[in-house]
């Protein structure tokens, strides 16, 4: 009797059991609801409410010639972010694996001690060191290389692909860390037994790098270029200070519909453009990191 009595109360105890995960979890989704969905959906909802129909504001913005070259300058130079901050953080990344021990770990800390500073600041560092009378046309001068000082900041045809050049510098700085601290790890975490293998079966460095170490980063480099990809697309400090006017992104085109303007409307469709963008960006990456997954097997 005693031990069917047990056996029930067990039953009852195991039943309960099921239910504690979604007790832990309420209160952390429940500031998500409120704190994280609640404001996009009022954001949502706000950008819907044109005279001429819920989506006459998004046609609005979208069949304007302005607005489409700010939602192309602002993938130009997200995409240009991603793509520097990734080599970069590879190629450091690979240099602080191999040095390890001590000096490795204090080598580490100076490449990610930039995030312990305020974006606002390293911006404002990047103005000093571009500027007409700053470091680098300083020391260009100072050297002979160039007699008066060269226009880096604000010059529209410094670059051909991806203009102005100083955002996309001070973005890649931003950033790169976060690869830095992504791809180390994941390059740690490939056994050596696997190299040695390769190599003894003839792989040269080069083939040992792109058949072998570079299809085991795939999963850091997707999540690497999703937090870099979506991280430039809402960068506006280091858009504001190192742009101008003439290089409108997304974000400081928000800034000037809300601040300036007061058009809340405008600045809602905006912000909702920039979400479905962040999206989208998350989709590509995935599909892109199964697809290169599938190569791999």
């Amino acid at each position: 009797m005693n031990s069917v009595v047990q056996t029930a109360q067990q039953g009852g105890k195991a039943d309960k059991r099921p239910a504690l995960p979604f007790v832990l979890a309420a209160p952390a989704v429940f500031a998500l609801l409120v704190f994280l969905v609640l404001p996009v959906a009022v954001l949502i909802g706000e950008s819907l409410t044109g005279p001429g129909g819920a989506l006459e504001p998004y046609v609005k913005f979208l069949s304007s010639g302005y607005n489409q070259r700010v939602i192309w300058r602002t993938l130009q130079i997200a995409g240009a972010t991603t793509l520097l901050a990734l080599a970069l953080g590879l190629i450091v990344a690979s240099a602080l694996a191999r040095i390890g021990g001590t000096l490795g770990q204090i080598l580490l800390f100076l490449c990610v001690f930039p995030l312990l500073t305020s974006a606002l600041v390293r911006s404002f560092a990047w103005m000093v060191i571009l500027g007409r009378q700053g470091l680098v046309n300083t020391g260009l001068q100072g050297i002979g290389l160039i007699d008066a000082p060269l226009s880096l900041l604000f010059n529209p045809t410094a670059m051909v692909i991806v203009t102005p050049p100083a955002m996309v510098i001070g973005l890649v700085y931003l950033f790169t860390p976060l690869a830095i601290l992504t791809l180390k790890g994941a390059i740690e975490a490939i056994a050596p037994q696997v190299r040695e293998a390769a190599t003894t079966l003839g792989a040269t460095p080069i083939r040992l790098f792109t058949q072998v170490t570079l299809p085991l980063l795939v999963p850091s480099l997707i999540v690497s270029a999703v937090l870099i990809f979506t991280g430039s697309l809402a960068a506006f400090a280091t858009a504001r200070l190192l742009g101008s006017e003439r290089h409108m992104i997304l974000p400081t085109l928000l800034h000037e519909k809300v601040m300036v303007s007061f058009d809340w409307a405008a600045g809602s469709v905006i912000a909702a453009v920039m979400l479905v963008l962040s999206f989208a960006a998350i989709t590509l990456f995935n599909a892109l990191g199964r697809r290169a997954n599938r190569m791999v097997d």
